[in-house]
């Protein structure tokens, strides 16, 4: 019976996983289909005042800080064994 509940939870975190790089990848196509466009509109109709700036560097800091939730935190000392530690101290403090 444990073991079947162990295996529920590892599918589940792992789906989550999955779940989470996936997103990630579909902001970086969106990121990378969608910015082009902007820098024809703004060069083709505005070309005096190149407004696509404000998108890639504001879009660019969302996708960078994307990317350090799903991949980089670990880097930052946040990573999966910070998670787990804080965890099991929570579950600690609440006996």
């Amino acid at each position: 019976m444990q073991s079947k509940i162990n295996q529920q939870q590892n599918y589940l975190k792992a789906k989550k996983r999955v779940d989470e790089i996936k997103g990630f990848y579909i902001h970086l196509l969106v990121f990378v289909l969608v910015i082009p466009i902007i820098i024809l509109v703004n060069l083709t109709f505005v070309p005096q005042f190149y407004f696509f700036w404000f998108a890639l560097l504001g879009w660019g800091i969302g996708i960078s800080l994307h990317w350090l939730g799903v991949f980089g935190f670990k880097l930052l000392g946040f990573g999966k064994d910070w998670e787990e530690r804080k965890i099991k101290e929570l579950m600690n403090d609440n006996k």
